[in-house]
């Protein structure tokens, strides 16, 4: 547990006085996170983030500073708890084209399971996005890196291996699979159906033999 100190400020002691105040920054940055996903980040005011993470705003945005610093802590922890615990963990128990259509599987089945249809909250920040919100920006742009990296390592794989075709660059495979991630995770927003998600993640998988 992170300890954050709040209290009434003494300006001729320059100091915080009165007593601490005790919390969880993991926790309140999952509830913020659940907000800003639900809401989006326009959408999201600081009465919601108050109301559902039970601080103040100045114990708020004290400890995390303003709105956007907020989301930003908030976005990367929810990169860190699924896109990132994803392939990490797939990577540990599948390679080539099984790594791929586990990936697929997977976003489409938590993607049909999520009852508010969200979406990935890493989509809908570029979708939402205001122009000029670089942070926002470098954020998504990095995080598809990391998911092109992997597609790239995982049709190298399969291609080294017989069972993916070489007639396509790993590299503009990977970038066409990625293509396919982000159009189901658009898709789960406004049209979450099965056949629809499913479809979209079988064929992620023939791509990669065609």
């Amino acid at each position: 547990m992170r300890h954050i100190h709040y209290g009434a400020f003494d300006p001729k002691q320059g100091v915080a006085m009165g007593r601490p105040r005790e919390f969880d920054e993991q926790d309140v940055l999952a509830t913020a996170g659940e907000i800003f996903w639900a809401k989006g980040y326009e959408g999201t005011s600081t009465r919601d983030l108050t109301a559902g993470t039970g601080l103040t705003h100045s114990s708020l945005y004290g400890a995390f500073g303003d709105k956007r610093g907020l989301y930003l802590k908030a976005l990367d922890q929810y990169l860190d708890r699924t896109l990132r615990e994803r392939i990490a963990r797939i990577e540990r128990s599948h390679t080539g084209a099984a790594a791929i259509g586990a990936f697929f599987d997977e976003m489409a089945a938590r993607s049909l399971a999520d009852p508010l249809h969200r979406g990935c909250m890493m989509v809908n920040t570029a979708i939402d996005a205001a122009p000029g919100e670089a942070e926002f920006q470098r954020v998504v742009a990095d995080e598809t890196q990391l998911i092109e990296a992997f597609f790239r390592r995982a049709v190298e794989a399969g291609q080294a291996s017989g069972e993916i075709a070489r007639r396509q660059s790993a590299t503009d495979l990977s970038r066409h699979l990625l293509s396919v991630l982000l159009g189901l995770r658009v898709l789960a927003r406004v049209r979450p159906d099965a056949d629809l998600l499913n479809g979209l993640a079988r064929s992620a998988r023939a791509i990669l033999t065609t």
